[in-house]
């Protein structure tokens, strides 16, 4: 593998480079969190060639929102439809502001 392939997953948010234990370290959460998380198919890790789950730093930024929402009194269920909803909505915005500056364009 070629030093440059290697210094991009650096960079790359949804290459899984945490382990089970590390992502809940980092999110202050326990391993049972995250699997239940999986459960709710918030998240879904990807294996290693061993079996063992590992996360992205995309993955653990969910992660880490459902955990606030969590400890501010969501049940989890209603947390991953909170963060699916957020993020239906982010696209939508995203979308919308495309198409009108498309039409923008266009009008020019």
């Amino acid at each position: 593998m070629s030093r440059h392939k290697t210094g991009d997953r650096f960079d790359d948010d949804d290459y899984p480079a945490y382990t089970m234990g590390r992502a809940a370290d980092m999110i202050g959460s326990t391993p049972a969190f995250l699997r239940a998380l999986g459960d709710a198919k918030l998240i879904e890790p990807l294996r290693s060639e061993g079996g063992h789950r590992r996360y992205s730093r995309y993955q653990l930024r969910i992660a880490s929102r459902a955990r606030e929402l969590v400890d501010e009194g969501t049940p989890i269920e209603a947390a991953c439809k909170i963060i699916i909803l957020e993020d239906q909505l982010e696209e939508a915005l995203r979308i919308n502001e495309e198409l009108r500056s498309a039409d923008s364009s266009e009008e020019a």
